[in-house]
């Protein structure tokens, strides 16, 4: 089978072409502005592998995801269809919405759609014959995180010796994004890849389109560069600019001697939140390495997941749940409630904004490093910042001003709420 590359993919996709050819990776994160074409070149070469595997009796199948099941036939599903018409094999393969798949008829593969939204859906993913060889995440930045991809693939990509998943996303503005981390972590078996409009032919994109991006260029060039060259620009917006996500060692944390414990509670399907966190007040550095974020979490089961991890550190504790402290004390734990000051909260995350550096470990702290890096500031209708921090998606940011009361004094005066 041959495809003329010029015709259907653009020239900055010809090497990642031949790296799929040779099999020279398994995972493939392809990010883009608008118009890249990177969606179009994914799924020409999810029926591309398919079609060839067959002719080497290779039985492969391929799982299209988004985020949302409501989002799948306006988009994946459309655009494999694209693809099996402009390779001109539409004779070869069965289109059907009800249920959605495509079917390659010489051999029965199968390219199948799921929304992760629907986790039995997810679990129960099967096929005839072969097995699952080709995964896309198609918007893979509207997923919950690593942890949600990880155990997905742990379900779909299983029972066979040769595997590619792809992950196309336009890169979200705020830099500690948690897609926008993730391609900055080597992996021996992982291509990362950027694209742009700029190289692909412009009758592929209309005049329209190009007319669009140079209006953008001119009148909001910050805009032009995070929508069409796929640059993350920052939202400016975001609360927390000295953040820095990297891996906390066991050794680090053996020598860290400032330990400092705080506690946010639940409320029906608000999370409670456990802080664990090193205060290095010379260097003005905070080191967060331990958490337990969790809904529905009685005091007693929180008593015990907490106990082993807090040890003797006292926990400070939002004071507004009097009878949770008491029942706390009762369960064999240290804990104090914070002690309440004007415009608390206010000053709480100013003190943290104006430490040199927060450093969180991501894969020990997954909630805290999301919460913190999303932490942003409100806009009104106008688009224009609203005054004062928003009061939602802060547990973790909570608890960790309650750990540090004792750090953060005004005029004598402690100011944790």
């Amino acid at each position: 089978m041959e495809v003329k590359l010029s015709r259907l993919i653009a020239p900055s996709f010809y090497a990642l072409h031949e790296d799929l050819r040779r099999q020279g990776h398994t995972h493939y994160w392809l990010s883009g502005g608008r118009g890249s074409t990177k969606s179009s070149f994914v799924s020409l070469e999810i029926v591309l592998g398919l079609m060839r595997d067959a002719e080497r009796g290779v039985m492969s199948n391929a799982v299209v995801f988004r985020r949302y099941g409501s989002t799948l036939q306006e988009s994946v599903y459309s655009q494999l269809c694209w693809a099996v018409d402009a390779l001109g094999v539409s004779r070869l393969w069965k289109k059907s919405v009800s249920p959605m798949r495509l079917v390659y008829l010489p051999t029965g593969q199968r390219v199948l759609f799921r929304g992760v939204d629907d986790e039995s859906k997810v679990k129960s993913i099967k096929v005839p014959r072969g097995w699952v060889k080709y995964v896309w995440y198609e918007e893979v930045n509207e997923f919950e995180g690593p942890g949600k991809i990880r155990s997905v693939n742990q379900s779909a990509l299983r029972g066979g010796s040769e595997y590619a998943a792809f992950y196309t996303f336009n890169p979200p503005q705020a830099a500690a994004n948690w897609c926008n981390r993730e391609v900055l972590n080597e992996r021996p078996d992982r291509v990362v890849h950027h694209s742009t409009y700029l190289t692909v032919p412009k009758d592929w994109l209309g005049e329209q389109f190009l007319i669009e991006a140079e209006h953008l260029k001119a009148v909001r060039p910050e805009a032009y560069a995070h929508e069409y060259l796929g640059e993350v620009t920052g939202t400016g917006g975001e609360v927390f600019c000295n953040l820095q996500l990297r891996s906390i060692s066991d050794a680090e944390i053996a020598a860290f001697d400032h330990i400092r414990c705080g506690l946010d509670w639940g409320y029906a399907s608000d999370p409670l939140h456990f802080a664990k966190c090193c205060y290095d007040r010379t260097r003005r550095t905070l080191y967060l390495f331990c958490e337990i974020h969790q809904v529905r979490l009685s005091n007693r089961a929180a008593a015990e997941k907490i106990r082993p991890l807090a040890g003797s550190c006292v926990i400070t504790c939002d004071s507004a749940e009097p009878k949770s402290i008491a029942e706390m004390k009762d369960y064999g734990l240290r804990v104090r409630g914070a002690r309440k000051g004007p415009d608390s909260v206010d000053y709480g995350v100013k003190f943290l904004q104006d430490l040199e550096r927060i450093v969180i470990d991501p894969a020990r702290c997954p909630d805290t490093a999301r919460e913190f890096a999303g932490y942003e500031l409100e806009r009104d209708r106008e688009g224009n910042f609203k005054a004062g921090f928003p009061d939602k998606e802060n547990h973790s940011i909570d608890a960790v001003r309650y750990a540090l009361e004792d750090d953060m004094t005004r005029g004598g005066i402690r100011i944790l709420k």
